[in-house]
């Protein structure tokens, strides 16, 4: 609801839930809408794409799924490293629309069964210093909006500082969030 009354106008785009798996579907003429899909339901998958969404510029929300490549579960170390280059910026994005909203972000490095080992600690470094930025800086425009709309409608601008402290310390290993800590 929050999605599609910020959007569907001015972007031609609506938020719907899926099945199996997420994607985004392009406009397929000048009445049908883009549509940002989520799988199963699930609000951390609707955030998570809405996230994708945000950074998606012009060209790019012209292409099914945005043109990414998508490599699924069962990655090489080179895929899951490119996987994880690409990854940052949506999934810090993604909590801070979690914390925005009260919910539970879970990092996600989606290689569970893959050869490629991945660097779990520096991921998670590497979107909490892009969550960070972010907050200090600012969002990409229609994050930005989405993330303000969050806020307000869960009431948590005022608590979001000391939400999104307690959320670094759950998410990010304590060794790590005390080093980035005490580093800024």
């Amino acid at each position: 609801m929050l999605f599609n009354d910020l959007f569907r106008e001015d972007f031609r785009t609506t938020l719907v839930r899926g099945g199996e798996e997420p994607e985004y579907l392009p406009a397929g003429s000048a009445t049908e809408p883009a549509r940002v899909v989520f799988a199963h339901g699930y609000y951390a998958s609707a955030l998570h794409e809405i996230s994708h969404w945000c950074i998606a510029g012009e060209h790019r929300r012209t292409l099914h799924d945005y043109g990414y490549w998508y490599c699924p579960d069962g990655r090489t170390a080179t895929q899951q490293r490119y996987f994880e280059q690409v990854e940052i910026k949506p999934q810090a994005i993604e909590w801070l629309f979690s914390v925005a909203a009260g919910s539970c972000f879970h990092i996600s490095v989606d290689n569970l069964s893959g050869d490629g080992a991945c660097d779990d600690s520096s991921f998670r470094s590497g979107v909490l210093d892009q969550a960070e930025d972010y907050l200090a800086n600012g969002l990409p425009e229609r994050a930005q909006s989405f993330f303000d709309t969050l806020k307000s409608f869960y009431g948590t601008g005022n608590t979001f500082k000391a939400a999104w402290r307690d959320d670094v310390g759950r998410v990010v290993p304590l060794y790590s969030a005390k080093e980035h800590y005490e580093a800024n």
